[in-house]
């Protein structure tokens, strides 16, 4: 598939849309002063307004999620939508939901929340030309690229991952440092897509840890805001609450230098 500045896609009866398109309004120099001395920053307005709003559709209607979980140093499991809906996969997903709790609950990493892995779904043939694939490879095409390398000054970046996630009432990241090294993690990123009025009580944020586990800065939800952040770096995202009204959509991964 060849890619332009943006693709239009067909998904179901929405009619002809266009997934992905930066803001040609951005300018990345502010944002690469600050990425330049805190290893942190955060776009908004990244992708035009009607981007935004499609890309958010296809996460909240046109997304089979399924459910990631890990804890502690064990490899992390990951439930497709099709598994959970049986009871095998229902048991073994309270199996390891219930894992992560309790290493949670003694201070240990854990981690439950929604996602697609669009990786995996490419290389399986899950939706062959759906919009998670377009969505990836707009995301390893020169124009995101190149935009992410002006706004970090990271100039090895040469291609990026991603997944769809989805953090609903319950889900949250525990405390780690994404200190992949060897695998060319370079940056983390985040676009958020959660809605306009997110509240802070609805939990979700992006947070940033010191040595003493103080918070030193944190990101709220926000609708079409990209996150960067150099790795390994302390963070985590906040747990969501039961009263949360609904999930904080976002599509997340690394950019790589391999």
């Amino acid at each position: 598939m060849v890619l332009n500045a943006a693709t239009s896609f067909r998904m179901g009866n929405l009619g002809m849309k266009t997934l992905f398109e930066l803001n040609p309004a951005l300018d990345t120099s502010a944002h690469r002063d600050r990425f330049t001395r805190t290893g942190r920053v955060q776009i908004r307005d990244v992708l035009t307004l009607e981007s935004a709003r499609e890309l958010q559709m296809v996460l909240a209607r046109g997304t089979p999620w399924g459910v990631a979980v890990g804890a502690g140093t064990a490899k992390p499991e990951s439930f497709s939508a099709a598994r959970t809906r049986t009871p095998e996969g229902q048991q073994a997903l309270a199996q390891a939901s219930r894992g992560a709790v309790e290493h949670s609950a003694r201070g240990e990493y854990g981690f439950r929340f929604a996602h697609y892995p669009m990786l995996e779904a490419i290389r399986e043939g899950w939706d062959p030309g759906g919009p998670h694939e377009v969505l990836l490879e707009h995301l390893n095409a020169p124009a995101f690229l190149d935009m992410v390398r002006a706004a970090t000054g990271i100039e090895q970046l040469l291609k990026a991952d991603g997944q769809a996630t989805l953090f609903a009432p319950d889900h949250y990241l525990g405390r780690h440092n994404d200190s992949h090294v060897a695998e060319g993690w370079e940056v983390a990123y985040v676009l958020s897509l959660a809605r306009d009025d997110w509240h802070p009580d609805w939990g979700g944020y992006l947070l940033f840890l010191d040595d003493e586990g103080d918070v030193i800065e944190g990101f709220r939800p926000r609708f079409n805001a990209l996150n960067l952040f150099r790795v390994p770096q302390s963070h985590l995202v906040s747990y969501v609450p039961p009263f949360a009204p609904m999930g904080r959509l976002a599509v997340t991964g690394w950019l790589r230098s391999r």
